[in-house]
């Protein structure tokens, strides 16, 4: 495992990402916090190409867990069959939206605690949610950042929880918000898993990684 990055470092890393992307966006699409929930719960193990695909047609008549549960499971699992554990997740969609009316009020909640309350919610999940809709500054940790963080030293840790800690201990506060979109871009599209692109690293200058790439 690489070193951490000092925080004066930490500083220039985030600065360099904010100039090229001020507000970064994830790429789940959705349409209120409750289809940008279902989307992030559906993406386990899929890709976003793959769930948004497989939700533009379903969010059009269920985007509240009132239609979600009048849609019924069957005709969900026709939607999303595509989808990777199709029959699982179409079973935790109905029975979160169950939840949301009985316990929530039809509301997705804003609590970490409450959120993976819920069937199929985990805690990056939960944190996604947290960070997309209630601009909470939350990190949700997927193998990108997972990657990223130890490869490059911004935040590195043995596993989820304590790369998710080194981002909440050591990222300067001013970048928090934004942090988990631009670690998940930049491992998405630049420092990828097999070919990292170093030529084009916007923070080549500032990374621990041994083995950079022309």
């Amino acid at each position: 495992m690489v070193a951490q990055l000092p925080y004066v470092t930490l500083q220039k890393v985030f600065a360099r990402f904010a100039e090229a992307e001020p507000e970064p966006k994830g790429e789940l699409e959705h349409l209120n916090a409750f289809t940008l929930l279902v989307a992030v719960a559906l993406s386990a193990q899929a890709t976003d190409v793959g769930v948004n695909k497989a939700t533009r047609a379903l969010f059009q008549i269920a985007d509240t867990p009132e239609k979600m549960l009048a849609l019924g499971e069957e005709a969900l699992i026709d939607h999303i069959k595509t989808i990777g554990l199709f029959r699982n997740k179409a079973k935790n969609v109905i029975k979160l939206s169950r939840l949301l009316i009985d316990n929530f009020g039809g509301e997705v909640p804003s609590s970490r605690a409450a959120l993976t309350s819920l069937p199929g919610v985990g805690r990056k999940t939960a944190n996604v949610v947290l960070s997309m809709w209630f601009h909470h500054p939350a990190q949700a940790v997927d193998t990108h950042i997972f990657r990223v963080g130890n490869r490059t030293g911004i935040c590195p840790g043995r596993d989820e929880i304590t790369v998710e800690r080194a981002i909440e201990d050591n990222v300067p506060v001013e970048y928090q918000r934004h942090a988990h979109h631009w670690l998940i871009l930049h491992g998405r599209y630049i420092c990828t898993a097999r070919s990292p692109k170093c030529g084009i690293c916007p923070i080549a200058d500032w990374c621990l990684y041994p083995e950079k790439t022309a």
